[in-house]
């Protein structure tokens, strides 16, 4: 268990078994839920294992649950064979509570031999069509790693901006230390869960890492979602239509 701190505010302790892996991919509770969703993804369909979760202290917390059972809003996961830990953070962290956040995860990391943590996230910016892909913002150590030279998975970096929160208190330590960290981001839309942005966070993941990832039963999904707001979207119009008064001339 990570060591609380004394300095006023919310306090966050990691707690289970000892990491197995070298590295952590991570997922919060954040625009279009897409990093969320696709590190849930990532637990279903590489069955992955309960190994931990962060318990959180003076902070406003939820207790989701799942078939009548509770579980821990920020958890993690991984199995034996496979060098990945997965962290779902269902709980909000505000961004006056990253720091701490941030450094109970980078204790954990640090004790347990984490070499590298990448973030899925959603950003909502103004985009186009060919903006419909995923993005990077990472340290020189995991570029070298993982996103240069000629077989280099088709990941772009982020042109300009900047991170705020978790994501920002993460990449901080990986430009002051020899840990890696990356934060993959693409464009969400009004929709929740943006399935199509979460999938394309997923071909990411799996076009550096290469676990093995089918995104097809997602696909389907977003296909459900899409006819959805859009079926909505019809009937608002519809409304909106036989709400205006008729053109009427008196005399």
């Amino acid at each position: 268990m990570a060591n609380p701190h004394t300095d006023s505010g919310p306090t966050f302790h990691v707690e289970g078994d000892p990491s197995q892996s070298t590295t952590l991919l991570a997922g919060f509770s954040g625009f279009g839920l897409v990093g969320l969703t696709a590190v849930d993804y990532l637990v279903d369909h590489l069955e992955l294992e309960s190994s931990g979760h962060i318990r959180a202290e003076g902070l406003p917390t939820i207790t989701p649950f799942e078939g009548g059972r509770p579980r821990y809003p920020t958890r993690l996961y991984s199995r034996p064979g496979l060098d990945v830990t997965v962290l779902v953070g269902e709980l909000f962290v505000p961004v006056p509570s990253a720091e701490p956040f941030s450094r109970a995860v980078l204790e954990w990391t640090e004790r347990d031999g984490v070499d590298e943590i990448a973030v899925l996230s959603g950003v909502p910016f103004a985009h186009g069509p060919e903006d419909h892909r995923t993005f990077y913002v990472a340290s020189d150590d995991y570029v070298d790693d993982h996103l240069s030279g000629p077989d280099a998975p088709d990941v772009p970096p982020m042109g300009n901006g900047f991170l705020d929160g978790t994501n920002a208190a993460l990449m901080a330590r990986g430009m002051d230390s020899s840990l890696g960290v990356a934060v993959y981001v693409t464009p969400v839309h009004a929709e929740v869960p943006d399935v199509e942005a979460t999938i394309r966070l997923l071909e990411a993941v799996e076009a550096v890492y290469g676990l093995g990832v089918d995104t097809a039963p997602l696909r389907a999904f977003a296909d459900e979602v899409h006819q959805h707001y859009q079926s909505l979207a019809e009937r608002l119009e519809d409304s909106a239509e036989e709400d205006q008064p008729l053109d009427r001339m008196y005399m």
